[in-house]
């Protein structure tokens, strides 16, 4: 099995020329200005423009209006739009139909019942994105670097393609994708120096362990 993987919230032109030499499959970009990894609409254009026709060019936004999604679409031309907060089935479909994007749901989850809340989305979306449920006092509804119990995705890892992200790191990478089965992996704060800060060698460190885990 070939592991796709994506490095989210690339904020220069260096890492994000280092991240498709090392050989990511989608790079995301950050539309969320709590996050340390958000950037404007001009600095996501030139990065997208290096990635494309490389890689899968992924939008990250959180509960996002038609007003964001406009900017987005005209100036970053994105292939893949990752609705990160608490967007329903209905508006996840109003945007791929709208927009002409295909749409990555982020579940959050915590427990086993999180984690069957994916079923919703599945005729409305493309792809869906288990990530770990952020911790009480977070400010930011991903990127936290925390991993969950990956246990919890049992009973849906055999019914759902998916990709998984929450506190992955070159260390635990293998480990993930041996005890969840998913083909796609997700990684933001684990390779970073400093919060919105990608080191290029963590970079290579974690698609080496993804690549060399089956």
């Amino acid at each position: 099995m070939t592991i796709r993987i994506k490095i989210c919230g690339i904020r220069t032109p260096e890492i994000m020329r280092a991240t498709l030499a090392l050989g990511a499959d989608d790079v995301g970009l950050v539309f969320f200005p709590k996050s340390p990894r958000s950037i404007g609409l001009s600095e996501a254009a030139a990065l997208a423009e290096i990635a494309r026709g490389r890689a899968r060019i992924v939008a990250l936004a959180v509960d996002p209006n038609d007003a964001l999604l406009d900017e987005i679409v005209r100036h970053v031309k994105p292939d893949i739009l990752q609705a990160h907060g608490n967007e329903t089935p209905a508006r996840c479909l109003e945007i791929k139909s709208r927009w002409g994007v295909q749409v990555m749901k982020a579940v959050s989850v915590g427990t086993a019942a999180d984690a069957e809340l994916a079923f919703d989305y599945v005729d409305a979306v493309d792809m869906i994105l288990f990530d770990a449920k952020p911790p009480k006092d977070a400010t930011l509804p991903g990127g936290n670097g925390v991993a969950f119990d990956w246990s919890l995705l049992q009973s849906v890892a055999a019914r759902l393609p998916f990709m998984l992200s929450g506190g992955l790191n070159p260390g635990n990478v293998a480990a993930a994708i041996r005890a969840t089965g998913t083909g796609a992996v997700d990684v933001s704060s684990g390779v970073e120096t400093a919060p919105g800060v990608k080191d290029a060698r963590l970079i290579g460190q974690f698609i080496a362990a993804a690549r060399g885990a089956t």
